[in-house]
């Protein structure tokens, strides 16, 4: 079968932070769809971080916390239509972290609308406040705040966003908004980011110096906007393959999930087991398809892969990273599994793919056969490999760690899932 890979540790991690530690089990052929990487993690200095040590910590909002981006492209893919014009993405870098005037004079240029900026805002807002109650949270956000706030954290959220669309966009999400100490909108600045001014406005309405504040940003405006206002500011990028322009920020993550807050002089989080990470489970399943080919014959490891049109919305919905599992085949049985999602940087893939390992031997190909994923648990983020070598001893190690980990009653559980036990008629892909 068919193969992807997998994704090197985040540098200067493993050993600090005890990710991935766990003992050496005999491991054998496996099977199905593999991974690979485009994220770097950037870090400061272990030296730097022991000097700064936050008392507050600044969010932006969407993009950050809330997955903005999936609404607004699929209400442009819409309106865009009106004018004779398709939404292809392509601007969507330009218009990250701008004031939404600066983001609708972005759009009203680079499509050639006959409209002014002011008329394309009156003419969309309301496709967008629709959309407002859709918006999900990012993965690892409501971890983030619950964690800060029973710490006794301060939180400020500064957003470009005006005011009013900040709350409304809050409100679905419960607990937000009491949980944070200040909110402040674009609209109660003079200048929005990436003028340094909303932050800068959040730590004076804190009444925290302007160095003792942690920001957490998605876009380059915001990271800029931070840096400018003296705050260390880490970057969470929310589109794909964008780490390497973050080079101002302090440190660059592939997710929230990655955030080692006790770097900064806050509460660790204290959630990890043995290298892993408990999440919400999510759900995804279709039939085994013809793959790359690489597996077997570059890797040794036979796997299997998952169409990527059928899991759009789960790849668009979940970082890039490893993570593990329960795997049913409609015919076979229910197996461990570990997994990737990502887009492969070793063998240069053109799109995203879904690529799940079944820990088990096979003597046999299943193509066609229906499989479902039951996600239960993360590992680390996406990354590079220096060789082949070193892919193949990664994707080994993470195989391991799935192993074990599987076996804790938290993972357990989930192999008598619904999801997997119910009958196969087809398969619908849920989170």
């Amino acid at each position: 079968m068919s193969t992807s890979l997998y994704t090197t540790e985040p540098p200067n991690l493993v050993a600090s932070d005890g990710w991935c530690k766990s003992p050496k089990f005999s491991s054998g052929a496996s099977n199905l769809c593999f991974y690979q990487n485009v994220f770097t993690p950037v870090t400061m200095s272990v030296e730097n971080s022991k000097k700064r040590l936050e008392r507050c910590v600044i969010l932006d909002l969407d993009g950050t916390l809330l997955n903005t981006d999936g609404i607004v492209s699929e209400a442009l893919k819409v309106y865009l239509v009106k004018y004779g014009k398709q939404w292809d993405g392509r601007e969507a870098q330009r218009i990250l972290g701008k004031t939404p005037a600066e983001a609708a004079a972005i759009l009203v240029e680079e499509y050639m609308l006959p409209i002014s900026t002011n008329e394309f805002i009156s003419e969309t807002s309301s496709m967008f406040s629709d959309q407002w109650c859709n918006i999900k949270a990012m993965p690892g956000a409501n971890r983030l705040i619950d964690h800060l706030k029973h710490n006794n954290v301060q939180m400020a959220l500064a957003s470009n966003s005006p005011r009013e669309n900040i709350e409304t966009k809050i409100l679905y999400h419960p607990g937000w908004k009491d949980s944070f100490t200040v909110i402040i909108g674009g609209d109660e600045v003079t200048m929005g980011k990436p003028s340094p001014e909303i932050f800068l406005e959040a730590a004076k309405r804190l009444h925290i110096d302007p160095s003792k504040c942690l920001v957490i940003e998605d876009s380059i405006p915001g990271v800029t906007a931070g840096k400018a206002a003296g705050m260390n500011v880490v970057a969470v990028p929310s589109l794909p393959k964008q780490s390497h322009l973050y080079t101002s920020a302090d440190e660059v993550n592939n997710s929230l999930l990655d955030l080692h807050l006790e770097k900064w002089g806050l509460p660790p989080f204290e959630d990890w087991i043995e290298g892993t990470l408990p999440i919400k489970p999510w759900y995804v399943g279709g039939p085994v398809i013809n793959g790359f080919g690489r597996g077997s014959k570059m890797l040794g490891i036979p796997t299997a892969n998952l169409s990527p049109k059928g899991c759009s919305t789960v790849l668009s919905e979940n970082p890039m990273g490893v993570y593990f599992g329960w795997a049913r085949l409609s015919t076979r049985g229910i197996y461990k599994m570990v997994m990737n999602i990502g887009w492969n940087p070793y063998f240069n893939n053109a799109e995203q793919t879904i690529e799940p390992w079944l820990l088990q031997e096979f003597g046999e190909d299943f193509y066609g056969e229906e499989l479902r994923l039951a996600i239960v648990g993360y590992i680390r983020p996406e990354a590079n490999f220096p060789s082949l070598d070193r892919l193949i001893e990664r994707i080994h190690k993470d195989r391991r760690i799935a192993e074990k980990a599987l076996e804790l009653p938290v993972y357990s559980e989930y192999k008598d899932d619904p999801y997997l036990t119910n009958p196969l008629h087809g398969d619908k892909s849920h989170l």
